[in-house]
């Protein structure tokens, strides 16, 4: 919804806030179990679609500023939706997170012979992280009332995770 209304610059610096130290978060103990997995023979996969997908994570923060403060998106009546949406994808990403444990990358990186993952969220979900991702890519936009963001996002986060799921269910068929 776009229009008259006072810019929701508060509740944009604290989305932008929380999203930045969530993501700064994820990165550092990825890198740290990466290092890890790779130490004990684990394999990457992947590799060439990685930089498509860091692009598309880090132009969402921009896409989303300059739609608020420069194509006048406001949140509308469905915000709080929005909002409880995008706290459940937190927590599923953390679940995810949580059951993954040690094995939890940004990357697709495999330990052949390790067991596949079927606890916690893992017992209801395929994927829980990628579902986190697209709630997260959908939500938060419309939060703010940002639709050109969310479809924009939401549509290049579809293509990117055809990618991302074949070639992280290839590399686990392969190494088991």
């Amino acid at each position: 919804m776009s229009g008259p209304g006072p810019v929701p610059v508060a509740g944009l610096v604290a989305f932008l806030a929380y999203h930045l130290l969530q993501r700064m978060t994820e990165l550092f103990l990825s890198a740290g179990n990466t290092r890890r997995l790779l130490a004990r023979g684990a394999r990457e996969y992947g590799r060439g679609h990685l930089p498509a997908l860091v692009a598309m994570h880090a132009l969402f923060p921009a896409a989303l500023v300059t739609e608020v403060l420069a194509l006048g998106a406001r949140p509308g009546r469905l915000t709080w939706l929005w909002l409880g949406l995008f706290a459940a994808a937190q927590l599923l990403r953390m679940a995810s997170i949580r059951a993954l444990g040690e094995f939890w990358t940004a990357r697709v990186i495999v330990l052949p012979g390790a067991p596949r993952i079927r606890s916690g969220v893992y017992r209801w979900l395929r994927h829980p992280s990628y579902v986190a991702v697209v709630i997260e890519l959908l939500s938060a936009p419309l939060m703010f009332g940002a639709w050109r963001t969310a479809v924009l996002f939401t549509s290049a986060n579809a293509f990117a995770l055809s990618v991302r799921i074949r070639c992280e269910e290839e590399a686990l068929a392969g190494a088991a």
